[in-house]
């Protein structure tokens, strides 16, 4: 995987090798992260650009009404990525355990268990997006026309919710298995093709916001069933052999392994959902400062998405080598990946930040068709803030990583929670009802990121996760390598 060109594998890379030089990173672990991470950043660019684009797309066809509707269906969308990343928790600790142990039957089940855990729980929520959509985003705005239009969006895009979930499960086991790449090429992939798919019916066929929700069903529907063709035979053609082959017909319903993904999973349930749910109120209290603010807030979310994705990378990363090296009952080594994930994630997040801030004016231009909207100021300076403040997810994500890999992921939860309902929630409530206004709104990107930094930090630095792993670790343990 190293000696594929790709900028983006080569700027991480010299990032890493650079840290080695300064004695911050061993230069072995470094371009193994690099190996694990780089695709996975690359995954999360694709998807975050289609995101933007998708709101790019339907701001310049319709307007910022449908910038707006779409914000306001955007939360409800979330909950597939919260619940079915609550599973996927669950799956790449026991997968990559089971991968560093050599235990082929426990990583089976762990998948086919998260299969049938996944499709349980988001099958419900895809009921509801498409029975009462208008009476869910009503919830959030008083716009008439942006609550018709996000509503029109929810209805369809819900449809997709089930597939969210088993892409993110097909994802965490190939990640667990020590080969993010492949992962990416799907994903990476399906992202594509919805921008593809988008830009024919949105402008093709003049479906707006409809066309926008389709799409992005269609492209999960494609990589679901590139992941289940892969897994299931072990290789797929066209991209290459899967790192691990699963038996789609053994047993589903395990208790035991039931019970550890709801056990790992719910708690990192719980921390996706806390943005989701607090889009809710944020929503509802951005929409006292009006459409114009609504917009530019949805618009600086799609940038900070696309700068948050080194996190996916080096978060995935950290998950997956410190799993291998705990299910090897190595723990010096998983600390050691630990520490220096975290120093790798933060310098990447700096160059990831300081490249947005130097074009957010062009950036936040290409999501509006009149460039003297009020809206692009009000997002640049969102922009800015938000490059100040993603810095520090390198030190949440990065120190959260092992805490996953271990089964540790209450306290993730927790300092999430703390950070979003805590502070940056009351933060912009005071500023859309005080003067202190856009101030509000930056200081609350701040408290989002820095909260969930220091609380994460200060739980790996106890090394109590070590202990807990012990109670998921296979008991086949593979000699290390």
């Amino acid at each position: 995987m190293l000696g594929i060109p790709n900028p983006v594998r080569i700027v991480i890379l010299y990032i890493g090798l650079a840290l080695g030089r300064l004695g911050l990173i061993d230069p072995h672990r470094a371009k193994r992260t690099t190996a694990l991470a780089w695709p996975r950043v690359v995954t999360g660019v694709a998807r975050m650009s289609k995101n933007a684009v998708d709101v790019a797309m339907v701001g310049v066809a319709v307007g910022s009404a449908a910038i707006a509707g779409v914000g306001f269906a955007g939360p409800f969308w979330g909950l597939a990525f919260a619940l079915g990343g609550g599973v996927a928790g669950g799956t790449i600790a026991l997968v990559s355990q089971s991968y560093g142990a050599d235990a082929h039957k426990d990583l089976g089940q762990a998948v086919r268990s998260s299969v049938l855990l996944v499709v349980v729980v988001t099958l419900p929520v895809a009921a509801i997006f498409w029975t009462i959509p208008t009476e869910l985003v009503s919830l959030l705005s008083s716009d008439a026309e942006a609550i018709a239009l996000g509503a029109a969006y929810l209805k369809l895009v819900g449809l997709g919710v089930p597939l969210a979930g088993l892409n993110l499960i097909g994802s965490r086991v190939l990640v667990g298995a020590d080969d993010s790449y492949i992962a990416m090429m799907l994903r990476a992939g399906g992202a594509i093709a919805n921008i593809v798919i988008n830009a024919v019916l949105i402008f093709g066929l003049g479906m707006g916001v409809e066309g926008a929700a389709i799409g992005t069903v269609l492209s999960n529907l494609i990589v679901v069933v590139a992941f289940a063709i892969g897994l299931t035979r072990g290789h797929l053609p066209g991209i290459g052999v899967f790192p691990v082959k699963i038996d789609p017909t053994g047993s589903y319903v395990d208790p035991a392994t039931l019970r550890d993904l709801v056990t790992i999973g719910l708690p990192v349930m719980g921390r996706n959902l806390v943005w989701t749910v607090a889009e809710f109120p944020m929503l509802s209290i951005l929409d006292i400062f009006g459409r114009d603010v609504v917009s530019a807030f949805v618009i600086a979310r799609r940038i900070w998405g696309i700068m948050n994705t080194p996190g996916w990378g080096f978060g995935l990363a950290s998950s997956s080598l410190v799993g291998q090296s705990l299910g090897k009952n190595d723990e010096d080594t998983a600390e050691s990946y630990g520490h220096e994930i975290i120093r790798f994630a933060v310098a990447t997040y700096l160059v990831s930040a300081a490249l947005v801030a130097i074009f957010a004016v062009q950036i936040v231009g290409a999501f509006v068709d009149d460039p003297n909207s009020p809206v692009v100021p009000i997002a640049v300076s969102l922009v800015y803030a938000a490059c100040i403040a993603v810095t520090l997810q390198g030190v949440s994500g990065g120190a959260a990583g092992p805490l996953d890999a271990s089964g540790d992921t209450k306290w993730p939860f927790y300092s999430q929670a703390l950070g979003m309902f805590g502070c940056s929630i009351p933060l912009t409530y005071v500023g859309a009802t005080t003067s202190l206004g856009l101030w509000g709104l930056y200081l609350a990107f701040v408290a989002e990121t820095s909260v969930p930094a220091a609380i994460n930090y200060w739980r790996f630095r106890t090394g109590k996760w070590k202990r807990i792993s012990e109670a998921y670790r296979p008991d086949a343990v593979a000699a290390d390598d």
